[in-house]
């Protein structure tokens, strides 16, 4: 890196007194000038201590400042306030549950220097658990969640991300979809004002939204590994649910407004991912499809019930005695796809727990899908886990 640009970080809370802490202190520990930068936290609403530690670490810190957000309707809104307040030349942003690796700021404007058109640049999401014995924290470690690499097969390594092609439904909010979700990620502010992006108000999804503003403008994304930052995730699996919804959510307004009139139906039990096999179709209700061991246990599970109740009744016996048996059969091999990641989750001891955690947060991302397809006339089948 040539020269020390002055940058800022942006840290939407609320509620974080959890975790807030643990990342003030990774972040005083990131190696770049202080005199360069600045920390705005962007504050929703909070109605625990997070205030109170906010600005007790202000006294000790001057570059720590802090914008109340009232009446705070989504992340992406209090986003939007702290960009107001900013004068950084690169935009860093990063949670109140996240802890930065100490060349997190370096490496990321080492890759801005590689190219002016890069506008956005992505580092590596990792797992630090705040209570060794929470079995939540411990599912998400086993399961990567919000690691970039394996959201694509583990094919993705240092360098650009796929420029955006056809804008099929699977392009922008499917596996296809390349972006960085704000727990991780800095953007060129030269980009941002080109693009006159702001985060809308949907309560999810407000990331790659943003980012598919900036993308739409020409702007490139590359994906740095290096620039990590650990995640301190949910404390309780009811907050993990919650989490998966939101997901699921986000994706029908996503559709609506980027994607082109297209349907894709993607074979998810075919292929390995993200090279997944996929037919894409214009429809007159944009959306996509995913039929993977999530999907197919629960069709063949139904076709096993039918079949005995139509043997039960006597209707048709060969023919739904057969029905019956193929279909549980089927059943059971695709439960088997399902559960096998679980089989290498430790302790060994709660095997069921983590298949009882992969089952309802794949069930959540589903429910989510379809929570607002009929709002925003899109249509989506979430893929299995």
């Amino acid at each position: 890196m040539e020269k020390t640009p002055f940058i800022s970080i942006i840290i939407p809370v609320r509620n974080a007194e959890r975790t807030l802490e643990k990342t003030f202190e990774y972040i005083l520990n990131v190696k770049y000038p202080r005199d360069k930068m600045e920390m705005v936290i962007a504050d929703g609403g909070s109605t625990d201590k997070t205030l109170a530690v906010i600005k007790q670490w202000q006294k000790k810190q001057p570059f720590i400042k802090l914008v109340e957000v009232l009446n705070c309707p989504s992340p992406g809104y209090a986003r939007n306030k702290a960009l107001e307040a900013v004068k950084g030349e690169f935009i860093f942003f990063t949670d109140g549950d996240c802890a930065p690796c100490e060349t997190w700021i370096t490496d990321m404007l080492n890759v801005f220097e590689k190219d002016p058109r890069i506008g956005i640049v992505g580092g590596e999401i990792y797992t630090l658990r705040v209570d060794p014995d929470n079995l939540t924290e411990l599912y998400c470690e086993h399961f990567r969640f919000n690691m970039v690499a394996p959201r694509y097969g583990f094919t993705i390594k240092e360098g650009y991300f796929p420029a955006l092609t056809d804008r099929s439904p699977t392009q922008i909010a499917g596996h296809r979809a390349y972006f960085f979700v704000t727990a991780n990620a800095a953007y060129r502010k030269t980009a941002i004002d080109e693009a006159k992006a702001r985060f809308w108000e949907e309560p999810t999804g407000e990331d790659m939204e943003f980012g598919l503003q900036i993308q739409n403008h020409g702007w490139k994304l590359y994906f740095e590994p290096k620039a990590k930052v650990d995640h301190m995730h949910r404390a309780n699996f009811p907050a993990l649910k919650k989490v998966w919804v939101t997901y699921g959510m986000a994706h029908a307004p996503l559709l609506a407004k980027h994607a082109g009139q297209k349907l894709d139906i993607v074979f998810q039990i075919f292929g390995a991912w993200p090279n997944l096999p996929l037919i894409s179709l214009p429809f007159p209700v944009k959306g996509f499809i995913y039929i993977g061991n999530f999907h197919i246990m629960h069709i063949t599970g139904l076709l096993a019930v039918i079949g005995i109740v139509l043997f039960a009744l006597g209707i048709g016996v060969n023919i739904s005695l057969w029905l019956a048996v193929i279909s549980a059969l089927l059943t059971l091999y695709y439960v088997r796809r399902y559960f096998d990641v679980c089989l290498l989750m430790k302790p060994h001891k709660h095997f069921f727990t983590w298949c009882r955690m992969k089952y309802m947060t794949n069930l959540m991302f589903f429910i989510g899908g379809l929570k607002r397809s009929q709002k925003f006339k899109a249509f989506c089948i979430e893929p299995s886990f």
